[in-house]
């Protein structure tokens, strides 16, 4: 197989950050070139010095106003708005474009005015580009590869499977999801002061959060096109994510048709583990893992997803999707333990 070489841009980032450590251990990656906006010049390892000894002291970070064609591969790590201006001419390079924005989730470019404040530059690119959930449908074959956020992330691995197998049965979907507060990047947030969410959690951007949109279109591709609640929870934590998804139907299924449907959706996903208790933010920090239990009862169906928002919500999907793109292996990059596939216990 051909090694490629990558490049990220954002590198500093929290998501940027695990990219780097990802893609310096990955056994396909023959070299890296890193971009910023505000670190050019410095040796990486300088600027994130838990890197020091894991990637050359020569690895520097360029501007991205210098973002060459050069790679393969191109991971774009930028803040909203940013990787739509970058992303076309690197399509037209012929390169494979990576991004982690939400930049390229949604499908209608009038959705960007009103729930990201920006008109989109590159409508163009919505329709071809590629929504690749990896331990769902992963990528399509595009070359513009758009991750899915964290929230949806969470809850559309929650769902999907009941709406694949019972959708029409489906009355209502509401989802509770509390997130790290490394979710909201690393610019500078008063609200985010260790002595404002220490001993706290607070409800943000009620009917108002950008998700929202990307996980009711994904749902009604698959077959739902209903009742759809969605509120999100600022954690006094750095790093995790927990979603809580309540799904109602029309008529009672047993816990053991239920629990079939996520055998079958998820037998051959090996970073997808069900659990035969509600999971644990711990058991899945600083993995690629999506941990999840089902509970039924009469028409309910609870569901509870663990994951790690940086990793599986962000950095970590976005190398599984390299992965899928080029056909290989799901963990390569991602640890050994990648290769444990779907169990209940």
């Amino acid at each position: 197989m051909k090694m490629i070489k990558v490049a990220i841009t954002g590198c500093t980032g929290y998501t940027g950050k695990k990219l780097v450590s990802y893609l310096a251990a990955h056994p396909m990656v023959s070299g890296m070139d890193l971009y910023s906006f505000t670190s050019a010049g410095k040796p990486f390892d300088e600027l994130v010095p838990e890197m020091k000894g894991v990637v050359s002291p020569d690895l520097m970070v360029s501007h991205i106003d210098s973002l060459t064609a050069e790679a393969d591969v191109y991971f774009l790590a930028l803040p909203h708005g940013e990787a739509a201006k970058l992303a076309p001419k690197l399509v037209e390079a012929g390169k494979v474009v990576i991004d982690l924005s939400g930049d390229f989730r949604l499908d209608e470019a009038s959705a960007y005015d009103s729930w990201y404040h920006f008109t989109h530059p590159s409508p163009e690119l919505l329709a071809s580009k590629s929504y690749a959930l990896a331990d769902w449908e992963g990528p399509s074959g595009s070359a513009l590869i758009s991750n899915p956020g964290c929230y949806p992330t969470a809850t559309l691995l929650s769902v999907l499977p009941i709406v694949k197998a019972a959708g029409a049965s489906v009355i209502s979907v509401a989802t509770s999801a509390g997130s790290g507060t490394s979710g909201a990047g690393k610019s500078a947030n008063p609200d985010l002061l260790l002595s404002e969410m220490d001993g706290n959690v607070r409800a943000y951007n009620v009917h108002q959060h950008r998700h929202e949109p990307e996980i009711a279109q994904q749902m009604k591709k698959a077959g739902y096109d209903g009742l759809f609640s969605f509120t999100v929870h600022l954690l006094p934590l750095a790093v995790g994510m927990y979603a809580t998804t309540s799904v109602f139907m029309n008529r009672s299924f047993s816990k053991q048709e239920v629990d079939g449907w996520f055998q079958e959706a998820y037998q051959n996903k090996p970073f997808i583990r069900l659990r035969s208790v509600p999971p644990q933010i711990s058991w899945v920090n600083g993995t690629n893992f999506a941990d999840i239990h089902v509970s039924v009862r009469n028409q309910s169906i609870l569901i509870f997803t663990a994951i790690d928002n940086l990793v599986k919500g962000a950095s970590g999907q976005a190398v599984q999707n390299m992965n899928l793109h080029f056909g290989w292996e799901p963990f390569l990059g991602l640890q050994s333990t990648g290769k444990q596939h779907v169990s209940v216990y």
